[in-house]
């Protein structure tokens, strides 16, 4: 099985500008401290304004992990396409077959492998 390797970088590359655009929009975010965020003054400090800005910042720190997360292995996909082993299963050396690399551009294994890691 051949894959469309430079069909595939398209679709990484547009990715990657998606997941950098999101990153840097959650950090921009999030510039400032929590404290800066709710109002410190001890008459007017509500315990759930506080809970509230907490949560959010939880939420924003996961979207970022998940964004460098993502933008690693798409970086890691695009390295496979220069130095020709993209498509290739990581653990076996088969092809991913192309409809995994169609809904995951960045698989590092095929569909058996994958499921065999679910399993445990």
């Amino acid at each position: 099985m051949t894959v469309d390797a430079e069909r595939f970088r398209k679709r990484l590359e547009d990715e990657r500008a998606r997941a950098a655009a999101a990153l840097a929009y959650v950090r921009s975010e999030n510039e400032g401290s929590l404290s800066d965020e709710v109002d410190e003054s001890a008459l007017d400090n509500h315990l759930a304004e506080t809970a509230t800005a907490t949560v959010d910042r939880e939420v924003d720190y996961t979207l970022e992990e998940n964004e460098v997360r993502m933008l690693a292995a798409i970086d890691a996909a695009l390295a496979r396409i220069d130095d020709g082993t993209y498509g290739r299963c990581e653990r076996c050396g088969q092809g991913i077959e192309e409809d995994r690399l169609e809904a995951l551009p960045w698989a590092t294994l095929c569909i058996d492998d994958k499921r065999r890691d679910e399993r445990g």
